[in-house]
C-alpha cells in the first residue's frame, strides 16, 4: 500500500507545481500596462499582414 501513496504524493505535488506555473505567468501578464498590450498586438498585426503580403515561393 506505500506505493499508492507515494503516487498520492506525487500527484498533490504535480497539481501545486502547475498552480505555480499559472500563478508566475498570470502575474506576468497583469505587469503590462494596457498601452503595452495594444502597442504589443499592433506589432502582431502588422507582423502578420507582412507575412501575408510576401510572395508565396518566398515563404519558409
Amino acid at each position: 500500500m506505500r506505493w499508492w501513496k507515494m503516487l498520492g504524493l506525487a500527484g498533490i505535488m504535480g497539481v501545486a507545481a502547475t498552480g505555480v506555473v499559472i500563478a508566475r505567468a498570470e502575474r506576468r501578464r497583469r505587469a503590462y500596462t494596457p498601452e503595452e498590450i495594444r502597442a504589443r498586438l499592433r506589432e502582431r498585426v502588422e507582423s502578420a499582414r507582412a507575412d501575408d503580403a510576401q510572395p508565396e515561393g518566398r515563404r519558409s
